[in-house]
């Protein structure tokens, strides 16, 4: 067959059998993500180029069959249903080809040309596999091809033989699959019955879904079938009991059946077996996780530390060298402020951030990479079960006590779209390392020795802060029926690939930092415009003015108008709150240039503080600032994995709302006691 148009591809597989590795590779950053129409579910599309022609390729949902339970496989369902799809690959895992093989055998008897990728193929010949190409390709009916999403050199290959397919339009061979089918009781006279003609699934496919009672299946024939025959069909499917079990048996039964004499050369004990032992046991899975999580947080300094000394002399150097330059120049004030604070700050919180996202994304990208991930999700399903979410959302959870953005980042592993938007918000009221930057140094001058008791009250909220998000947003993210257990494959570990580790962490750092980059310049504009002045005096900005002006209304939630809006600056960065502080109280610096850290703090900014702010105002402030949004940045992270700026805003307005709330609480119970 010729092809004279764009060509869409759909990628078909398990989770984890390299689907998003594949995607990325073939479609590089041109693609789009959102979610599907309707759905809660991440929605990837890309292209490619090859030889001329134009290929769209379609991510569907991981999933491990056909059948409509979950959202996942609702989607992937009607989507292969659509027949919007020229062909199908399928993915299976090389490494665990047994057990990686049951989407081929439900999607058998769909008649759109497929092929099958075995990937991870080093892997399995790393193990000492052996795989009988061949032979598999002669019993499937369809090619297979060798492969390794990470390897950019196989991908040649994988061009030449979807072009074959597209030409040949080969279809998987349900000859063995029938025969085994046979066997189960009635399976026959169902077969006899159904229509022959249908150009998108055979008899064996529909005749083997109605035995599971497959709703949309049935749904189908009712559509499709009149008369005497629809009768006799219901009543040959009402003496089936358990059909699923019966149709997947005899689905393992052909499994068995294509890999016999395929896979051999299998090692008997693998390397790291004790280790694995150790790591997905009961006694010593959970704190093992909980070490090596810990770890990476503290390794993922390490890539991020030059990026924070360059930005920290961002403001330092460059700030003056400009104002200078400009000025010479003869530019107005206001276009000194715009490029020397807005533009130049902007820079800075960007850069100092950004920094961690590469750390982080490096450091557990890698953990991903070698298969111990896989064993963390496992180990602590059941605590995160309570939740509403799976073991894969403990990794963000502790990610975000160093960074809210790396645990954004790191919701990336979960495959549901509601349960990544949930485990976010859940993150976000972990208090992370800028919180304590500043949260012990105000406890500390106000409450002294009782600062630790402070600590600790702030630990015991953010845990009921996170059960009552859970109420509030599980519910609507997350549906009671959906909410199992992890069913997964635990892969075997084995050695990274290093490039194509890179070219993730690269993508997804600079994905971040372009979108950082544009929330930070907004918002910074916004605050820049509020609090200039012409002299730089604070009395003559408008943000003064606003500030005084409402001060009854933040009376109400137990602060001052310079707490308040300190407590504001703090969704720029939580370091910015006792910069402002400094700004308002102390008259150091403008109240823009003090969000910049403690650039703009006082060197007496304790007796500052005290002498202007009673105790149970302070204690407010410090639960305000600590359970506010967390930052700009950890906003455009999280509108970069959740595709949803309804979603980022209810979330931060939900943050925002709760953070008043608790100062209101926290105020009025501290003025009982101070």
């Amino acid at each position: 067959m010729k092809q004279n148009r764009e060509s869409v591809i759909a990628l078909l597989g398990q989770p984890n059998s390299g689907k998003s590795t594949l995607f990325n590779g073939l479609t590089g950053m041109r693609q789009h993500v959102g979610n599907w129409p309707g759905k809660t579910v991440e929605k990837k599309e890309g292209y490619f180029t090859y030889d001329g022609l134009q290929y769209t390729v379609v991510d569907l949902p991981g999933s491990y069959s056909l059948s409509a339970n979950s959202e996942e496989e609702v989607i992937t369902r009607e989507y292969i249903a659509s027949g919007k799809a020229d062909a199908v690959c399928i993915l299976a895992d090389a490494s665990q080809l047994g057990r990686s093989l049951f989407m081929l055998a439900d999607y058998a008897g769909i008649q759109i040309p497929a092929f099958l990728v075995l990937n991870m193929i080093d892997i399995a010949e790393e193990q000492g596999k052996t795989i009988d190409v061949k032979e598999l390709e002669k019993r499937l009916g369809i090619p297979v091809l060798p492969f390794s999403a990470t390897d950019k050199k196989g991908y040649g290959r994988f061009y030449q033989v979807l072009k074959k397919v597209l030409k040949d339009r080969t279809l998987v061979n349900t000859e063995e699959l029938k025969d085994q089918f046979g066997q189960i009781e009635k399976f026959k006279d169902i077969y006899e019955i159904l229509p022959k003609e249908e150009k998108l699934y055979s008899a064996v496919w529909t005749a083997a879904k109605l035995i599971e009672n497959d709703a949309p299946a049935k749904l189908y024939i009712k559509e499709h079938m009149a008369g005497e025959e629809k009768g006799e069909l219901e009543k040959l499917l009402s003496e089936i009991k358990d059909g699923a079990l019966l149709t997947g048996e005899k689905k393992f039964a052909w499994i068995d059946w294509v890999l016999s004499g395929i896979v051999g050369g299998r090692k008997n004990s693998p390397v790291l077996g004790k280790f694995d032992r150790l790591a997905t046991g009961k006694r010593w899975g959970k704190p093992l996780a909980v070490l090596i999580i810990l770890l990476g947080l503290v390794a993922s300094f390490i890539p991020a530390a030059p990026f924070m000394l360059a930005s920290a002399l961002i403001p330092m150097f460059i700030t003056p060298a400009l104002t200078s330059l400009l000025s010479a120049a003869g530019a107005s004030p206001v276009i000194v402020g715009l490029v020397c604070d807005v533009g130049v700050n902007t820079l800075y919180f960007a850069i100092s951030m950004i920094g961690f996202v590469f750390g982080i994304t490096f450091v557990f990208g890698l953990l991903e990479e070698v298969g111990y991930m896989a064993r963390i999700s496992y180990v602590f399903d059941g605590t995160m079960s309570r939740v509403g979410l799976q073991g894969k959302a403990v990794m963000p959870f502790l990610v975000s006590f160093g960074c809210t953005i790396g645990g954004a980042a790191g919701t990336r592993v979960i495959d549901s779209w509601g349960q990544r938007i949930l485990t976010i918000a859940l993150a976000w009221a972990v208090p992370c390392a800028a919180t304590w930057a500043i949260v012990p140094v105000i406890a500390s001058v106000f409450f002294g020795a009782g600062a630790p008791l402070v600590i600790v009250i702030i630990f015991g909220v953010a845990v009921l802060h996170m059960w009552l998000t859970s109420k509030v947003f599980g519910k609507r993210l997350v549906k009671e029926e959906e909410r199992t257990g992890l069913i997964m494959e635990l892969p075997p570990y084995h050695k990274p690939k290093w490039g194509s580790l890179l070219r993730y962490v690269f993508g997804r750092t600079k994905d971040i930092l372009l979108r950082a980059l544009k929330v930070i310049f907004l918002i910074s504009l916004v605050f820049w415009m509020l609090s200039y002045s012409g002299d730089g005096a604070v009395e003559n900005s408008i943000i003064y003015r606003i500030g005084t002006f409402i001060e009854p209304v933040t009376r109400f939630f137990g602060l001052g108008w310079q707490t308040f809006l300190a407590f504001i600056s703090s969704a720029i960065s939580k370091e910015a709150a006792l910069g402002v502080l400094s700004s308002l109280y102390a008259g150091t610096g403008t109240i823009f240039a003090s969000t910049v850290g403690s650039a703009g703090q006082a060197a007496n900014i304790g007796e500052i503080l005290t002498a202007n702010i009673a105790p149970a105002e302070a204690l407010a402030f410090i639960f305000a600032v600590t359970f506010n949004i967390p930052c700009v940045v950890a906003v455009a992270s999280t509108y970069q994995e959740t595709h949803s700026a309804k979603w980022t805003l209810r979330i931060a307005l939900y943050y925002l709302g709760m953070a008043l709330l608790l100062s209101f609480l926290v105020y009025h119970i501290a003025v009982l006691i101070f």
